[in-house]
């Protein structure tokens, strides 16, 4: 306790400029302060500051220690910081945002639970398919489906994610299933078009990641919609595994081209570099990791 409270002392007199300024605001004498920096030089072997009357200055080792100190003294407020919240109720307001597919299906139905477990609080879920500004748009948390770059933001990963080609067993009946990317190019493809130009499909071969631009005679900026034309047997869809997983696994929809799929873009929350994050947001991430750890969850 008296280590600590030396430390603690040399980061006021350091800050406040005098011995006499960190009396008055712990309310002592300034003898007090002046043998606590005694005590912590004479321990430490060290000369941390130049004392006259009027003024103090930092020494060499003074200005690196004083570094030391200031960086242990806020890491144990935020610890205790961290502690008085965890015990306390989330509350407040969340603006969460979500491409608009995956929201729809994985995020919308889950959070009546996640507000029946935490009722002081209250949500906004706005679901759109681009990457929004999340400090400029005051959004506390983002679902993305994405490799992340922004060294700006904490991702937190919540599930694997991958892609696959699908197609429904009328259709493989009548056209057969492909064996090798060479021979998509005889199958018509569900493509999807984003701000007027057709997206590629990704595949692993020979060790590299390939795009492939496909043809097919239906192309649509709607997952949703490709998703469905697939259920009724209009060609084959590249599309993700958490949009399909329940039809692979009634029967509905079966994959193709296995062997030749490429690492998937995996599905993180995201939000702001933040040294203590709001209990809300950390209420929230861990309620989705939890729910989309449960194995049937993605095929039930």
């Amino acid at each position: 306790m008296d280590h600590f409270k030396q430390i603690s002392t040399f980061v006021d007199v350091a800050a406040k400029g005098s011995l006499s300024a960190a009396a008055r605001a712990e309310g002592i004498a300034p003898a007090m302060i002046g043998r606590r920096l005694d005590a912590l030089e004479e321990r430490l072997g060290v000369k941390l500051l130049q004392r006259t009357t009027r003024k103090i200055a930092l020494t060499n080792e003074g200005i690196a220690f004083l570094d030391d100190c200031q960086r242990i003294l806020a890491d144990l407020e935020n610890a205790e910081a961290a502690v008085s919240e965890r015990s306390a109720r989330a509350s407040g307001h969340l603006l969460i945002s979500a491409p608009a597919g995956f929201g729809r299906q994985h995020v919308a139905p889950l959070l009546p639970s996640f507000l029946a477990e935490h009722r002081d609080l209250s949500v906004t879920l706005n679901l759109n398919d681009r990457v929004v500004d999340l400090i400029g748009e005051g959004v506390d948390v983002a679902i993305r489906i994405a490799t992340l770059s922004d060294s700006n933001l904490i991702g937190v990963k919540l599930a694997d994610n991958k892609r696959v080609v699908v197609a429904s067993p009328a259709y493989l009946k009548r056209h057969g299933a492909p064996v090798s990317l060479d021979d998509l190019a005889r199958h018509n493809c569900l493509a999807i078009s984003s701000q007027g130009s057709q997206r590629g499909w990704t595949f692993r071969q020979n060790g590299k990641n390939v795009t492939l631009k496909v043809n097919g005679n239906m192309v649509c900026n709607d997952g949703a919609v490709l998703h469905d034309w697939a259920l009724e047997g209009r060609g084959l869809a590249w599309r993700s595994m958490w949009e399909v997983a329940s039809a692979i696994k009634s029967g509905k929809l079966v994959t193709v081209l296995d062997e030749f799929a490429a690492p998937g873009s995996d599905i993180y929350a995201v939000f702001a570099q933040r040294r203590h994050l709001p209990l809300r947001i950390r209420a929230f991430v861990d309620f989705l990791r939890h729910a989309y750890a449960q194995p049937s969850y993605w095929s039930r």
